[in-house]
């Protein structure tokens, strides 16, 4: 199985407490998801902050036409300096996603780092290099810039 890593750092100019909420909360992701994937949540379990055992449940387009359910659950949470979701259920043979945060001067630097795996082998591969890794980059790019016009000072 080949595993494919995606990191992204961003400055934000906001504290760390503001940082931890917004990202901490998880109906925040479809603020920053695009808005042709689809993106629904479904469920959240044991309440609005992300604590270690929660579970996510939501609906996302993968393709035009195609939506599939996916199921997160919340691995690992050191507040207010990372958490971690990893795929329980879905369109990936494994998604692991650390999201940490970093007190700097003006502000925190946020770093998301993405381990990802497609199924079915040389067919996944082929994928990758032909959709999925474009599509993926292009919503780290989008959450950027939308990250970027929502914590403008």
């Amino acid at each position: 199985m080949k595993i494919y890593t995606l990191q992204r750092t961003q400055f934000l100019p906001i504290s760390m407490a503001e940082a931890w909420d917004f990202f901490s909360t998880p109906r925040n992701l479809s603020k920053i998801t695009p808005e042709h994937m689809g993106f629904n949540i479904l469920y959240v379990s044991g309440g609005e902050k992300t604590y270690a055992g929660q579970i996510i449940r939501y609906h996302v387009q993968i393709l035009p036409g195609i939506k599939v359910h996916w199921v997160t659950e919340i691995t690992h949470v050191q507040e207010p300096e990372y958490f971690v979701d990893e795929q329980r259920f879905g369109p990936y043979a494994l998604w692991h996603h650390q999201h940490r945060f970093k007190a700097v001067a003006g502000g925190v630097e946020m770093t998301d780092e993405v381990n990802y795996a497609i199924p079915v082998g040389f067919l996944g591969r082929l994928a990758h290099w032909l959709f999925v890794g474009r599509e993926v980059n292009r919503i780290f790019e989008h959450r950027f810039t939308v990250l970027e016009r929502y914590f403008k000072k």
